[in-house]
Order: structure tokens, then C-alpha cells, then sequence
């Protein structure tokens, strides 16, 4: 399999280490390089909810990065991995103290999902592509955000979800399959 990773181009290893040591402009350079992809995997996780755990998972960083040991590609699964515990204490939370739904009349001007320019035009959206990947099983759509969007490799995304890498893979590989058909689907029906 091919390296999927979108940051394969740009080592941080050295700002990693200069963030250890209180450099703030490599610190920058880290956020800058990993938040995006951050985000976008805790808005599968816990999802309008994703900016705020986003923030616990940069407290928690910032707190104990003086004790990281490790390269860019550590700095990615460690980072992934926080933010899938903050993701996990925020979803515990929310089990046990639910929110007031939403009144149906606050609902009166949301589209019809029977839309079809709406429903085309989120298709070709990063919230379009998050919702197609969040359609997917659970498994299958971590392993896609893990690897195509935080940029880990399949033993980093392992390591954040307690599984083999072969399984991450296989995961990933499904994931991304299923995607293709959905979206090889959609063109169909709109050539039609």
C-alpha cells in the first residue's frame, strides 16, 4: 500500500524538539502542521463538540510536551491519541449528563434532505467529505481520518486505537473502497 500520508513531504522532527526546549515559533509551526487534521478526525469523533476537545487536546499537549520523547511521526500519534481521550472523556460526559434536544420549530428553515443541489454541493465540501467518511462503520472511518487525514502511518494509527496495523489497514483500505463506490455512484446518477 502506498503512503497515504499528507504531510510526508515536510519533516518536523526538528521542530518538535526546539517545542520540547519553549521554542515558540516551532510550536506554531507543529500546530499549524497538525491541527487542521486534528480537527477534522475529533469532528468524527464528537462533532460540533470538535474545536472544543480540540482545545483540551492542545492544553494537555502544551502541559506535557516537555516530557515527549520522539520524532514528527510520534509527535502525530501522541497527539492523536490525546485528542481521541479527551474525544472519548467528552463523549463519557455527555452519556451521563445528555443535552436538551432541539425544538422542532428551530429546525422550520434547515433544507429538505431531498435537495439535490444541496446535497451535490456538500458533496463537494471538507464538511461534504467528512460526513461521506463519518457514513462509514466506525472502525473503517478512524482508520481513514488516522491515515489519510492526521497523516499517521497504519502502526502509529494502531498504537492510537488499540489495534494490529494489519487491521488499520484493512480498515483503511475498506473505508477508502467504500468512499470510491459511494462517490463512483453519485456521478453515475448525476450523468443520468
Amino acid at each position: 500500500m502506498t503512503d497515504v500520508r499528507p504531510h510526508a513531504a515536510v519533516d518536523l522532527s526538528a521542530a518538535v524538539e526546539s517545542a520540547r526546549h519553549g521554542d515558540e515559533a516551532a510550536f506554531n509551526r507543529l500546530y499549524l502542521a497538525v491541527q487542521p487534521a486534528l480537527l477534522r478526525y475529533l469532528r468524527l469523533l464528537v462533532g460540533s463538540d470538535a474545536e472544543d476537545v480540540a482545545s483540551e487536546t492542545w492544553l494537555q499537549i502544551v502541559r506535557d510536551l516537555r516530557t515527549f520523547r520522539g520524532d514528527e511521526n510520534g509527535f502525530r500519534r501522541w497527539a492523536a491519541t490525546i485528542a481521541r481521550h479527551r474525544a472519548m472523556d467528552h463523549l463519557r460526559h455527555h452519556q451521563r449528563r445528555p443535552s436538551v434536544p432541539l425544538p422542532v420549530e428551530a429546525m422550520a428553515d434547515l433544507p429538505a434532505a431531498d435537495d439535490t443541489a444541496v446535497a451535490v454541493e456538500q458533496l463537494m465540501t471538507t464538511d461534504g467529505a467528512l460526513a461521506l467518511i463519518a457514513s462509514l462503520p466506525r472502525d473503517q472511518a478512524e482508520a481513514v481520518l488516522l491515515r489519510a487525514v492526521m497523516g499517521l502511518d497504519a502502526q502509529s494509527a494502531a498504537d492510537v486505537l488499540g489495534k494490529r496495523s494489519g487491521a488499520v489497514r484493512m480498515a483503511a483500505h475498506r473505508g477508502l473502497r467504500r468512499l470510491a463506490d459511494v462517490l463512483g455512484g453519485e456521478r453515475n446518477r448525476g450523468a443520468e
